[in-house]
């Protein structure tokens, strides 16, 4: 399949040359979707529309800016920020963090960031609603390349958080964040739970009395 002249199948990695998935990405048909390449393949994500992942999208981006006040630990968060190796990768996760020394390290008026000129994230969250056996397995492998220090997945159905991790180009599981000290990841899985029952207001009352 040619895919400059045909439709690009939704959350399927399909070949493609660099340049291909630079035109790609510049098509008006896909202004909303989110990117990623990887092994000379791209994969294409529309932005979810849906109530459960962009609520727990919301929770857990801000659960982790409340830990970051409380903890006084420099942080600057993104929400699906365009990272780019030219020729090699693009990531655009739904929640990245540069964490301590890094915090500072993307300039304001950045666009897409290069990373041959900055690190990349400390911390990778994806919000897994639809895209659960791709997060576990390609992406995580794709983030392990990169450089990241950390990847979260977020299983929407399960309302689970997997943490990972990373170095050597390997990953093994964590259930309390190191780039996050003390940060234990079920006390984030409970305020998900939470919010299938009540909501964010209260959930955010609660977390503010777990992490002060």
């Amino acid at each position: 399949m040619n895919v400059l002249t045909a439709p690009i199948k939704s959350d399927t990695w399909t070949e493609a040359t660099w340049e291909e998935f630079i035109q790609a990405t510049e098509n008006p048909d896909y202004d909303k979707a989110k990117f990623y390449y990887y092994q000379n393949q791209l994969r294409i994500e529309m932005s979810p529309v849906g109530n459960d992942h962009s609520r727990d999208h919301y929770l857990i981006s801000n659960a982790i800016s409340l830990y970051a006040i409380f903890k006084k630990i420099p942080l600057n968060g993104n929400d699906t920020c365009s990272y780019r190796k030219p020729g090699h990768w693009e990531v655009q996760p739904d929640i990245s963090c540069h964490v301590g020394d890094n915090a500072m390290a993307i300039p304001s008026g950045t666009g897409i960031v290069n990373l041959n000129d900055y690190p990349p994230p400390d911390l990778v969250i994806e919000i897994a609603n639809t895209s659960l056996a791709d997060d576990q397995g390609k992406k995580r492998l794709l983030y392990e390349e990169l450089g990241v220090k950390e990847y979260w997945i977020v299983d929407v159905k399960a309302t689970k958080i997997m943490g990972f991790k990373m170095e050597n180009q390997g990953s093994y599981q964590i259930r309390e964040s190191l780039v996050l000290p003390g940060l234990n990841l079920a006390v984030l899985e409970e305020a998900l739970q939470k919010t299938r029952q009540t909501n964010h207001g209260e959930v955010m009352r609660w977390l503010l009395q777990q992490f002060s």
